[in-house]
């Protein structure tokens, strides 16, 4: 991945105080006893996929870059720090110069991943890596989730076009990061403006039930909008009678008609008679958009209707019943010192349960079978065999805490889509189901 012109920057204020307090108490006890500057290495990865999925989507990548080149104290967080005594005075001037200066590996934005796919692998001193523990897992696990979600549903829709339009569901500043989570997932534009603003996603939106009901009738309120934004808008026609509507808006805008958007009602019906009677009257080029409550399962029900663009927002914006990934950042190698030619060991949780984890500096590789179809996901600490050498996941993000992998969000969606290609077919499939490949450990 290369830098790019990545268009419209926006400001992003500090994210030091994203993190939980025990992340600054550890930096404390570390510094009083000689230990924060022990080299080490952590790695972000989840155990399990949520129940019944079969791949997982990263998503967040560029936001947890931007995170990291923004975590810095200020005087006024430095001060709050000290007066609420979370910290001692010592930590506070560690904190005041606080830079992350390591290096940051990763499974580029778009990639898929299983259970144990070392998603992000952070390496520097013990007191600079783990106060990035909750902003990079707050980042990956909700930006992760609505990928995921949103590449089901791309699957599901077959290449119809997918609109985004959540943001009323969710927390306004969620609304833009799941906006760019779903474009990187497969979704093709956003209802809200600030996603489109930050992330150059194409945006679109005409008008709602409120628009028809303040005029005096159904059919002034097409002449209104018709008459400000063209003959190719979108017309709500399920209002009052959708049979009426649709007739009005064809007399009203013509054949060049943009789309019609149905909201409510038994869609898969609705939508034929919509087409039938579109068709009936000359509109043969007018699409048909549906929205209501939308998931995976309702457009993949709705693949024989006439249909051709869906509008989803509560199912998208909350992960589709799954709003986390349940990923962890963990310790998994540190030295006796600071000195790079001292040796990393391998550090590992040993817990009752499913909560363990693997020690050791990993490496990713996937690798194919006789037909270039991914068969499993290779996990190692050790030398990277011969034969998976060019197919290793991970990339490098930040070398010596300075970003070297900034990149449009476009090729993060082209990734994707190329990504699940690779996958065995059966991925696709909406019925519950193990990881589509299995994780071996060498």
């Amino acid at each position: 991945m290369n830098s790019a012109d990545l268009g419209r920057r926006v400001g992003v204020p500090s994210t030091a105080l994203f993190t939980d307090q025990y992340e600054l108490t550890m930096v404390q006890a570390a510094l009083k006893a000689g230990t924060a500057d022990r080299r080490s290495v952590f790695e972000a990865f989840t155990r399990r996929l949520p129940e019944g999925r079969r791949y997982g989507v990263v998503a967040g990548t560029g936001r947890v870059l931007d995170a990291v080149e923004n975590f810095h104290f200020d005087d006024e967080m430095l001060g709050f720090l000290r007066d609420q005594n979370i910290v001692d005075a010592p930590t506070i001037d560690w904190l005041a110069d606080y830079r992350f200066s390591g290096d940051i590996w990763g499974y580029p934005e778009g990639e898929v991943y299983f259970p144990g796919s070392p998603l992000l692998r952070v390496e520097g001193s013990f007191a600079e890596c783990v106060l990035l523990e909750t902003v990079i897992l707050s980042i990956l696990n909700h930006d992760s989730a609505i990928a995921a979600a949103a590449s089901r549903m791309s699957a599901a829709a077959g290449g119809r076009r997918l609109i985004e339009m959540g943001a009323r569901r969710t927390h306004e500043l969620s609304a833009v990061a799941a906006a760019r989570a779903a474009y990187i997932g497969g979704f093709h534009t956003t209802s809200d403006l600030a996603a489109g603003f930050r992330y150059n996603i194409p945006t679109v939106g005409t008008s709602a039930h409120a628009f028809t009901l303040l005029h005096d009738s159904e059919r002034d309120a097409f002449r209104a909008q018709v008459d400000s934004l063209g003959r190719g808008t979108s017309l709500l026609v399920d209002t009052y009678d959708v049979t009426e509507a649709v007739r009005t808006a064809v007399e009203i805008a013509g054949p060049e008609l943009g789309a019609v958007r149905i909201d409510s009602g038994d869609l898969l019906l609705v939508a034929h008679r919509v087409r039938q009677q579109l068709d009936e009257l000359g509109a043969t080029q007018t699409k048909i958009v549906v929205t209501s409550d939308l998931d995976e399962y309702a457009i993949a029900s709705l693949a024989a209707a006439p249909v051709d663009a869906y509008g989803v927002g509560t199912q998208l914006v909350t992960g589709s019943g799954h709003p986390t990934c349940s990923m962890v950042y963990k310790l998994v190698a540190r030295a006796g010192s600071a000195d790079p030619s001292d040796p990393l060991l391998p550090v590992v949780k040993k817990s009752l349960g499913a909560k363990s984890s693997r020690g050791g500096r990993k490496w990713a590789a996937r690798r194919l079978d006789e037909y270039g179809a991914a068969e499993a996901e290779v996990i190692g600490t050790g030398p990277v065999p011969a034969e998976l050498a060019d197919r290793q996941l991970l990339v490098e993000l930040v070398r010596g805490g300075e970003v070297v992998a900034r990149e449009p969000l476009e090729a993060a969606r082209e990734r994707h889509v190329a990504a699940r290609k690779g996958l065995p077919m059966s991925a696709i499939q909406l019925s519950r189901g193990e990881p589509v490949i299995p994780t071996e450990y060498v």
